[in-house]
């Protein structure tokens, strides 16, 4: 496993903030370990019977807006997008893994 310490220098020092966030982490299946008030029609059920975010045919969360690439339930949240830190080591690790999460999107480029 990658850790930040092992990243390249420009990786530890560019800030990951809502501005130059790539919303990596919405590609990521998200368990519902609690209950947060994730609206319904967000909630899939995995092929373990266990309860998930909804996401899209291409991978997405679907409670991603697609033009700010921010949560539109961000207040209801799951208890797991809550504890992922924008910035810290997991968040840097799935940044390195995303090729679009180098450069901001364009208006075209977003997914």
């Amino acid at each position: 496993m990658t850790h930040a310490a092992d990243a390249p220098a420009s990786d530890q020092t560019t800030e990951v903030t809502c501005a130059t966030c790539a919303a990596c982490c919405c590609r990521l299946e998200v368990l519902l370990l609690t209950d947060t008030g994730v609206p319904h029609r967000y909630i899939a059920t995995d092929g373990w019977g266990r309860q998930v975010m909804s996401r899209l045919d291409d991978g997405w969360c679907a409670a991603l807006d697609r033009n700010t690439l921010r949560c539109r339930i961000y207040a209801e949240r799951p208890l797991l997008c809550r504890e992922y830190s924008t910035g810290g080591e997991d968040c840097l690790i799935e940044r390195r893994g995303t090729a679009t999460a180098s450069v901001p999107f364009s208006a075209a480029e977003r997914p």
